[in-house]
């Protein structure tokens, strides 16, 4: 006999398990603002530094405030080389996102921090990630090409020293720009399933570096950071498809997903979306690839398909725009995810840092949710045990 029971919630949807102060969503509206404000006019004003003070501080800072945070993670950038030694000794088909989750705690080791830390411990550990995470990235690919690390241009910014260390040669200044517009873009979106899985790690007194490992393992889900990279192959696979709305029409027919559309919260557009999109057609417009007009091929098609259907709450994404944008910066299509990683550290660290200082004793809530079991029941006896030899 079996216990009736009735699940309520799936996967959390819905569900508030904690107070946040970092970001703010409102999907019927189409609106992210980080630590009071709007994800357009950081995108149109700041920079991924300053944005990355202002989700750790919880206020944007000031000239001096900012070049001493630069600073900072320039300082922080390289790696110890008993890393880089480890790299060099790793699988080259290592997918750059396990490399990540493989470097991660390697870094923790390399800090040989205790349990007992502070609120300044803790910065200084996010501020490392933040400046270790594009070293790893970049070192990585280059060493399984063959090829050795580059060390990091501290004349650089943080996005243009990235491009410069993956591809070794000093990226063109708007497209550097572009970058850090995009890092400053996916750098927190409240709790999406990365961020609660790196809360609830830590939640446990558990170390940064745990809850930021923890979080990579999540990203890489192909429902989450993945995701990019799968909305790349798609147009990779279309490029010289002649007739896309016809491949789109068949492709649903079938019951299967065009990659890219739709999301768990935003019901009336993406503003991350709208403004990789725009970004998406002046890369395409000044270097001639055609990565741009092809999603545009894609989106019409898919959305008329919807709209016949009735369904108009199911829009493009952040990873069917960001997909190309990346693409035309010349980002391989497994360190796209890893791009999302490295943008996403920082609004990880600021989460983890908000969880472990709670109150003001700095105890944070063990997360321990509860689920409804719906196994075999047969009272709070139990079932009746019987030896294997007589099992039927």
């Amino acid at each position: 006999m079996s216990k009736e029971v009735h699940v309520k919630n799936i996967g959390l949807r819905g569900v508030t398990v904690a107070d946040s102060a970092i970001s703010f969503i409102d999907g019927e509206q189409g609106v992210l603002i980080y630590r009071g404000y709007r994800i357009e006019d950081l995108a149109d004003h700041s920079t991924f530094m300053e944005t990355a003070y202002l989700l750790l501080h919880g206020s944007l800072p000031t000239r001096e405030e900012v070049a001493g945070f630069s600073e900072q993670v320039r300082a922080a950038r390289e790696l110890p080389d008993f890393l880089y030694a480890c790299m060099k000794r790793w699988p080259v088909t290592a997918h750059p996102m396990d490399v990540l989750q493989a470097a991660v705690p390697l870094l923790a080791m390399a800090d040989g921090q205790g349990e007992a830390l502070d609120r300044d411990r803790y910065l200084a550990n996010s501020i490392g990630l933040i400046a270790k995470l594009p070293t790893i990235t970049a070192a990585w690919h280059r060493i399984r090409h063959g090829q050795e690390p580059l060390a990091p241009d501290d004349s650089l910014d943080h996005a243009a020293n990235f491009l410069w260390m993956l591809q070794g040669e000093k990226p063109h200044p708007e497209t550097a720009h572009d970058l850090d517009v995009c890092l400053i873009l996916h750098a927190d979106h409240t709790f999406n399933a990365s961020t609660f899985a790196a809360r609830e790690v830590v939640s446990t007194r558990a170390s940064i570096y745990a809850g930021v490992t923890a979080a990579l393992g999540a990203l890489s889900g192909s429902l989450h950071g993945g995701a990019n990279t799968r909305v790349m192959q798609m147009l990779l696979e279309l490029e010289d498809e002649d007739d896309v709305a016809a491949w789109v029409h068949a492709r649903l027919a079938q019951g299967k997903k065009v990659m890219g559309f739709g999301h768990a919260i935003y019901k009336t557009g993406d503003p991350r979306a709208a403004y990789l999109k725009k970004m998406g057609k002046r890369l395409g417009d000044h270097s001639g690839q055609n990565w741009f007009t092809l999603s545009q091929q894609v989106e019409d098609a898919t959305l008329a398909e919807f709209r016949a259907k009735g369904k108009t709450t199911i829009l493009p994404n952040v990873d069917f725009m960001s997909a190309p944008v990346y693409h035309m910066m010349g980002i391989p299509l497994d360190v796209m995810t890893p791009i999302f990683a490295f943008s996403r550290v920082a609004g990880w660290c600021s989460h983890i840092i908000e969880e472990q200082f709670a109150d003001a004793q700095g105890k944070p809530a063990l997360y321990r949710p509860k689920a409804e079991y719906v196994g075999e029941y047969c009272g709070l006896m139990g079932c009746e045990y019987s030896p294997p030899e007589e099992r039927g």
